[in-house]
């Protein structure tokens, strides 16, 4: 009984398989049955077939082409005597046909053909290995899989798919390519005979098994193509399928009974016979290879497994769309590989995008969205790109509760820009344009209606950030790209201007609508408005440029006769006037004269002299200066000549005042004024050189006559003092002639600044109280300097007629200058009061200290014998930023010359005597000892040259008690380092430790000889084992997998938070609105909680 089906289903795929050329013997059973027939019911019955199946019409196309493609191939064979290894190997256009001659040959002879193709695929993973033709039957699959083991054992294995030869470029996608045209040339015949694909299945299954690497690697990626070349064919099948039920329930309508019933009924059965032994195979496959190599300790086998079973799910959801399946993409989204969490991601986002499958997709959302929405924040920045798309699917979707998305929200000022505009895609879809609400009804109403409403939205979610504009600029670069409302200046201009009664803004409204206008209109003509992760410049190619000059346009023709308007509006607030100046310089200033609006031009102007004169804020004065500036050299023609008589006004009146401020200040008056009109100076100072020479002496005057004056009104009259004279050596150095009398002049103000900075350092500013704000200015007296002496360094005059410019401090001078600088270093940033203004305190921190003295060292303008060591010795005692100037200042030194381990070693012993002065004052001397040790292992690590001849040097000043605290101490600071990675780099640091043991041993010895006791031997200190990790591979049930998966991806969680606390960029310094705060609290009780639940498990 069991024979007869077979007869039966090789006859049939025989028949199918018919070729122009002459068959023997192998027709003889399809003949044979076919005329058990009557003749007549034949003759009708492929009549009607021809007529109705899809089949029938399909097979002469196929058979013409098989004609041409045999006959193509045969003149190929006969040109060439390649085995398939040799086409795998070569270009591939040869596959298709060689595939067509290797199954005729199957058909005819199998056993030879059988051999061929297992040596191909032995080959193929690397190894030469030869099955007899005779014992093909009787040869055992796991003494062969043993025998090619040993051979990879023997290193007799040849390595194709990962090779670099370039005659192997293409193998990985020819071998996939043959097997994809062998299972699909074999559809019709010997797929189905249940001996050719049951042994390769069989072998590669094995295969992929073994401990070779390669084996596993070549083995698992013909086991995934066959499972999706089997897919093509079995939804070749399954629209068979369909068709002939379609038809036979036709023909059932007709007449119940009769040949053509009977004949449809047979073929429906047995290609349903079909698709069950083609996913029977599939099932085969995997379970016996992706449950294994899904896992692997390859993340590249891990990767290609999901990918493909992304495809099987997608293309053949009858089968693979179930839980069994879908579980290993939710695993895998704890992948320690950035690589396969990504594959994972992907696969499901391509699941989500088919509306049908979501219904199938329940229960594995309910497991797992939690994870998904996790790796939105991934450490990996593409599988968080990736992970935000799928969000975006389970949104649209709702399969995501409003209340999860809190931490995504987070993102939107989260420092890599890739993630920022995934979140923003994300934000405007869900939250502004509300793509995924079932209720919300598409707009029926005009395109400005559809503004206003993107627009609220959009000010509501900036509410949220109001407290801090650099976050709220931030939201709006995220979301600029996505949202259409941000180009409608028209709109939102008529919002600002509250033209619409039925919107009312509030004043945080209106100041967030100026900052999205503002930002917006940068964005539009190209600027960025948050800093950018490189500093190279933006080309842009002909269409882009013509695009970014019609916004501009677009920008002047709507801001035109609404721009006085709005400036008259907001001239009071600070907060928005300076945003509102400084849109100017993104317009097209022709249009004012094409468009005859040069009336609008003037009062722009006029308006934009009283808003400096009105505030006193650094961001509207400068927006002031930049907008000015701008029109008077943009301009054209009249308005020009009326911009630049304007700014000389604001000039003349801005010195008037000055004068007036200085009069009352020696006539006992208050400061206010002077400081003021100082501060304007210096704003308009930073920009263009203002004639100032009959107030210079005025100024010098006050700090010589009034040493009580406020630190304030003090610094800025020296940085006013110190830009005169860097404009003045600019015009010098510009002129083409310089006369005698300029020159001493400059020398006489430069000699004049030089005599007031001296003088702070001799009596330190705020060494009394630094806590209201006296660091200030000695943090400007200490940049001002250092300027200074950068600006008139010697090298810069040398061989030159200005070498009388030249200067150089002396070294008294100098030292008082770096003790004024230690002393600001001593001084953290967050002992300030608050009532200290803090607007210039990027210009008057830390920083801006550690910076102005190691550009000294830097560009040689002092001696860096002295200044260098002594920077360096502060590495790491005052927080990353400082650490990170001085890492910078250390290349620096290293490409200028090439020997700076006399440098270091200087350093070294200052650290060491500035620690042991601590230690004997009884003072905590942590900060010490840390900057002393991780300058002893930035020194291992940067400077090869130093640590191997300087620690014998060290170590002779150094006592027998404090060799063994800087021994351990070291030791430690290397705990959770792999040396391993770089031996030669480490191997100064080796040779430290070394000398510093040897020392300890040698001191130790004496000691104990004093004491009459033995000496015991020390030997060099042990390595740290490394930590042995997570065993990927250990057999458990699905639910011990899950939890394993939990457990290992809460420890990465923490291990990224603490690595983003240790790395956190700059934004992520800055005070988060309410909103994120609560957020973050929330969630940082959560974790502790689930911590203490945990420990309390553990104990």
């Amino acid at each position: 009984m069991e024979e007869e089906p077979v007869a039966s289903e090789t006859a049939t795929r025989r028949s199918k398989r018919t070729r122009a050329q002459t068959r023997t013997a192998e027709h003889q059973p399809s003949t044979a049955n076919a005329k058990g027939r009557n003749d007549h019911d034949r003759t009708s019955e492929n009549q009607e077939e021809r007529e109705e199946s899809f089949d029938d019409f399909e097979e002469p196309r196929l058979r013409t082409k098989r004609n041409r493609a045999t006959e193509s191939a045969t003149v190929a064979s006969r040109k060439t005597d390649q085995s398939l290894i040799e086409v795998i190997k070569g270009n591939g256009k040869q596959i298709p046909q060689v595939v067509n001659i290797w199954v005729e040959q199957y058909e005819k002879d199998p056993k030879p053909a059988m051999v061929e193709l297992l040596m191909m695929l032995f080959e193929a993973c690397g190894a030469k290995y030869r099955i007899q033709e005779e014992f093909l039957d009787e040869t055992d699959v796991d003494d062969v899989v043993v025998a090619l083991v040993n051979l990879a054992r023997k290193g007799e294995v040849e390595d194709y798919q990962g090779s670099k030869k370039k005659e192997f470029k293409n193998f990985k996608d020819n071998l996939v390519f043959f097997w994809d045209n062998l299972v699909a040339e074999c559809q019709n015949g010997p797929l189905f005979d249940q001996v050719l694909f049951d042994k390769c299945m069989d072998y590669i299954i094995a295969l992929s098994c073994t401990p070779p690497r390669i084996y596993r690697q070549v083995a698992s990626l013909m086991g995934l193509q066959l499972v999706t070349s089997f897919i093509n064919v079995a939804k070749m099948l399954g629209t068979q399928r369909e068709t002939t039920q379609r038809q036979l329930n036709a023909e059932k309508k007709k007449r119940s009974e009769g040949p053509r019933v009977e004949s449809l009924d047979k073929r429906l059965s047995e290609t349903h016979e079909k698709i069950t032994v083609i996913e029977e195979m599939m099932r085969k496959i995997f379970t016996g290879l992706f449950v294994h190599r899904y896992r692997d300790i390859d993340p590249e086998i891990r990767m290609s497994c999901i990918q493909s079973l992304g495809v099987w799910i997608l293309s053949y959801p009858s089968l693979f769309l179930q839980d069994l399946y879908l579980k290993y993409l939710g695993w895998t989204l704890n992948d320690k590989s950035a690589g396969v969490r990504k594959a994972s991601v992907l696969a499901l986002q391509n699941l989500y995008e088919v509306d049908d499958n979501v219904p199938s997709l329940g229960l594995f959302t309910e497991r797992f969205y939690k994870r998904m929405l996790e790796l939105a924040d991934d450490i990996d920045i593409s599988v968080a790109v990736c992970a935000i798309g799928l969000v975006k699917q389970l949104l649209r979707h709702q399969l995501v509760p409003d209340e999860e998305l809190g931490s995504l929200y987070d993102l939107l000022i989260d420092d890599p820009p890739d993630i920022r505009r995934a979140i923003g895609a994300l934000v405007y879809d869900h939250l502004i344009a509300q793509k995924f609400h079932s209720s919300q009804s598409h707009s029926t109403g005009d395109e400005s209606d559809s503004s206003e409403l993107h627009l609220s939205r959009m000010l509501q979610i900036l509410r949220e950030f109001s407290a801090d504009h650099i976050l709220s600029t931030y939201v709006i670069d995220d979301v600029w790209e996505y949202m259409g409302a941000m180009k409608d200046w028209k709109r939102i201009i008529s919002m600002v201007l509250d033209e619409n009664p039925s919107i009312e803004l509030t004043d945080e409204d209106a100041t967030n609508l100026i900052r999205l206008l503002c930002s917006s209109v940068k964005k539009a003509v190209g600027e960025k408005i948050v800093p950018a992760t490189d500093n190279r410049k933006q080309y842009y190619n002909k269409a882009q440029r013509e695009m970014l000059e019609n916004n501009r346009r677009d920008i002047t023709l709507s801001m035109m006769k609404n721009y006085p308007q709005l400036l008259r509006k907001f001239m009071a607030d600070k907060e928005k006037i300076s945003s509102l100046v400084e849109i100017i310089v993104h317009m097209n200033l022709e249009l004012y004269s094409l468009k005859r609006q040069e009336q609008n031009f003037k009062t722009v102007l006029q308006l934009m002299k009283e808003a400096f004169f009105k505030h006193v804020e650094k961001d509207a004065l400068r927006s002031c200066v930049k907008a000015i500036n701008f029109c008077s050299t943009e301009s054209r023609g009249e308005l020009k000549d009326f911009a630049q008589n304007k700014l000389k006004e604001l000039e003349d009146e801005l010195i008037a005042k000055l004068k007036s401020a200085i009069k009352d200040v020696v006539d006992g008056d208050d400061e206010y004024s002077l400081l003021v009109s100082l501060k304007r100076l210096y704003e308009l100072q930073l920009s263009r050189p203002i004639t100032i020479e009959s107030l210079y002496d005025d100024m010098v005057g006050i700090l010589q006559n009034f040493r009580s004056l406020d630190d304030e009104v003090v610094s800025f009259l020296l940085l006013n003092m110190y830009l005169h004279v860097a404009w003045c050596l600019h015009s010098i150095i510009k002129s083409d002639t310089v006369s005698e009398t300029s020159l001493s002049s400059l020398l006489s103000r430069r000699t004049t600044l030089f005599e007031q900075l001296e003088y702070f350092l001799h009596t330190p500013p705020g060494a009394q109280d630094v806590s209201k704000g006296g660091n200030q200015l000695a943090c400007r007296v200490c940049t001002i300097l250092a300027e200074v002496w950068c600006l008139f360094r010697k090298t810069n005059f040398a061989s030159t007629n200005l070498e009388s410019l030249g200067y150089c401090p002396n070294e008294p001078i100098l030292h008082k200058f770096w003790k004024l600088c230690e002393q600001q270093l001593c001084v953290s940033d967050d002992t300030e009061d608050d009532d200290v203004n803090r607007e210039y305190v990027e210009e008057t921190n830390r920083d801006a200290v550690i910076i102005a003295a190691a550009k000294l060292v830097a560009t040689d303008a002092v001696p860096k014998e002295y200044l260098g060591p002594e920077i360096i010795s502060h590495f790491v005692m005052h927080g990353t930023s400082i650490s990170e100037i001085v890492k910078h200042l250390i290349a620096v030194l290293k490409k200028q010359d090439d020997d700076v381990s006399y440098i270091f070693l200087e350093a070294l012993k200052r650290a060491y005597k500035r620690h042991l002065t601590l230690l004997s004052s009884g003072n905590d001397e942590t900060l010490s000892s840390k900057s002393l040790m991780e300058l002893c292992i930035y020194g291992c690590s940067n400077a090869s040259v130093f640590l191997g001849w300087c620690g014998a040097a060290f170590c002779v000043e150094t006592s027998y008690d404090d060799i063994l605290d800087i021994l351990k101490d070291v030791q430690k600071q290397t705990e959770n380092v792999i040396t391993d990675e770089d031996p030669s780099g480490w191997r100064p640091y080796y040779a430290f430790v070394e000398t510093l043991s040897d020392k300890y041993a040698k001191t130790e010895g004496l000691q104990d000889e004093k004491e009459g006791v033995s000496v015991r031997g020390r030997g060099r200190p042990r390595k740290r084992r490394h930590l042995e990790g997570k065993k990927l591979f250990d057999e458990h049930s699905s639910s011990e997998e899950e939890d394993s998966i939990s457990a290992s991806d809460q420890d990465a969680h923490d291990e990224e938070e603490k690595q983003e606390e240790e790395e956190a960029p700059l934004i992520h310094s800055l005070r988060p609105s309410s909103k994120l705060r609560s957020l973050r609290i929330s969630r940082e009780r959560n974790e502790g909680l689930a911590a203490s639940r945990t420990s309390g498990a553990s104990s």
